[in-house]
């Protein structure tokens, strides 16, 4: 049991919320593309983002694993987007430092979220079944590129139209 459900309940849950982390990701990602902000959006996914690292370090943990690494990495990175995004307002540096956490955030959920279908997919675990395989690797190394480019893009369009500090 945690938190009062089954282990299977809570991963149902800990699964939507990460698809929701996700999926707002993604949108958060087009806004900056468009140089929009999306507070609502972004708010969204940061909560969600800072919720699926959470909720992964309630499972049973039996020694360290690459989930659990990049759980820690994402608990490091996912502060510094935050304070950026709110303390900071994104003024000067603290825009593209914004925008490299905020999307490093998004990618290490995605780079779960592959790693995962990749044990529970039956055709994916047929191809990578120890995920040393080179069906994974090439995966994983794709969506690093897809993360890297998206990165990049996002740096150089997102320059939102500067407001008050509050």
């Amino acid at each position: 049991m945690i938190l009062g459900m089954s282990i299977g309940a809570f991963t149902i849950l800990h699964v939507i919320i990460t698809l929701v982390a996700i999926g707002s990701g993604l949108i958060v990602i087009g806004g900056m593309f468009a140089s929009h902000r999306l507070p609502v959006t972004t708010a969204l996914f940061l909560f969600t983002t800072a919720l699926t690292s959470v909720t992964g370090f309630l499972f049973p943990i039996h020694g360290f694993t690459p989930a659990l690494g990049v759980g820690i990495v994402a608990c490091v990175i996912l502060p510094i987007a935050l304070y950026a995004l709110y303390k900071e307002h994104l003024v000067g540096a603290w825009r593209w430092i914004y925008v490299i956490a905020a999307v490093a955030s998004l990618y290490l959920n995605v780079f779960v979220l592959v790693a995962q279908s990749f044990v529970k997919v039956s055709a994916l675990t047929a191809l990578a079944p120890t995920q040393t395989e080179p069906p994974f690797a090439i995966t994983q190394a794709v969506v690093l590129a897809i993360f890297i480019l998206i990165t990049l893009i996002s740096v150089i369009k997102f320059r939102p139209l500067k407001t008050a500090r509050v």
